[in-house]
């Protein structure tokens, strides 16, 4: 039978919430900064690497405090879920700013 560590699972989880969060605000800053940019492919694939390396390091750091990849489980389900909302959130503000410029008759 399966062993599963719930401490472990929480710990990710709780680590996992607020680097996920970071990670999609370097992005939206990422992409503030390389809209304004001469060379917006520059520094979008090197605000991808800053951000990928922080979030993997995080990642493997929680693997190694806790010896199980349980923690890892956790940390992935934070940052999915970090994800949807993002997704959902700028779905949301697309829908209202089309909305707008529907009625103003653009």
């Amino acid at each position: 039978m399966i062993d599963i560590d719930s401490n472990a699972i929480l710990l990710g989880f709780a680590v996992g919430l607020p680097m996920a969060a970071v990670f999609f605000w370097g992005l939206n800053w990422g992409m503030r900064l390389a809209l304004a940019s001469n060379s917006p492919g520059s520094l979008l694939m090197l605000s991808f690497f800053i951000r990928m390396l922080a979030l993997l390091a995080v990642g493997f750091g929680v693997v190694n405090l806790t010896g199980t990849l349980w923690s890892l489980a956790g940390y992935m389900l934070a940052f999915l879920l970090v994800r949807i909302v993002a997704v959902m959130r700028a779905q949301v503000q697309q829908k209202t700013v089309t909305t707008h410029t529907k009625q103003e008759g653009i």
